[in-house]
């Protein structure tokens, strides 16, 4: 499988470099052709891994996986161009944190919108799936890193796109009884929102290797 990476941080090159060591062909996309992270990163990874600008990325690729920052991936893919993207798969990994007044971070969107569904109306045609972006970015290939059965969370309106990349996810090691489906892209309402919860922990622990695991028990209504 042929995938663009948009994006050059920590994220980005953790996912990019997972992909490779499974065998896919992978395109890490910037704002210009000759950064210098991208560059390294092709460099060290040698077959199957190249570099390029968000729009050739895209074209190159049959899936995409944004790894900008929240606050500018819609500018982002705007570059990768509408015509590139077409009705491929949009795996929406970043969240729309705002550090503008430092530590702790806000959201730029939240309440009655979210960054995935910005996506999704912007690029109508493509198929937007929102998961990975409630744990780091180990965690995200290797869920190994914390014991026990914890929760991965997916989103979208596209149920085949969905379904296609729980298997990437499997690829990933996130075994099926991890993976939470919560339905349509406005999900991404409350995965985003989780954010808020996860960089507080994170401040309090001092460490980022950690995750939740939902355990169901007998259904209640919610108005008792």
């Amino acid at each position: 499988m042929k995938y663009a990476v948009l994006g050059t941080g920590m994220v980005g090159k953790t996912i990019a470099t997972k992909l490779i060591s499974l065998g896919h062909e992978v395109m890490m996309g910037s704002r210009t052709s000759t950064n210098e992270k991208a560059i390294a990163w092709a460099e060290e990874m040698g077959e199957n891994a190249t570099h390029g600008t968000f729009s050739a990325a895209s074209a190159f690729a049959e899936r995409i996986i944004n790894c900008t920052s929240g606050g500018a991936s819609v500018a982002a893919l705007g570059a990768a161009g509408a015509e590139n993207i077409g009705d491929k798969i949009i795996v929406d990994i970043a969240n729309p944190l705002d550090f503008s007044e430092g530590f702790p971070p806000t959201l730029s969107v939240c309440n009655d919108d979210s960054l995935g569904e910005q996506i999704q109306r912007a690029f109508p045609k493509a198929k937007v799936v929102k998961t990975l972006n409630t744990v780091n970015c180990m965690l995200m290939v290797d869920p190994a890193g914390v014991p026990g059965e914890h929760s991965l969370f997916i989103c979208g309106d596209d149920d085949d796109a969905k379904a296609q990349i729980r298997g990437l996810l499997g690829e990933f090691g996130w075994g099926p009884a991890r993976i939470i489906d919560g339905g349509g892209i406005s999900f991404a309402r409350g995965t985003e929102a989780y954010l808020l919860l996860w960089t507080r922990l994170f401040g309090a622990l001092g460490n980022a290797n950690f995750n939740v695991e939902l355990h169901l028990g007998e259904t209640i209504n919610a108005a008792d």
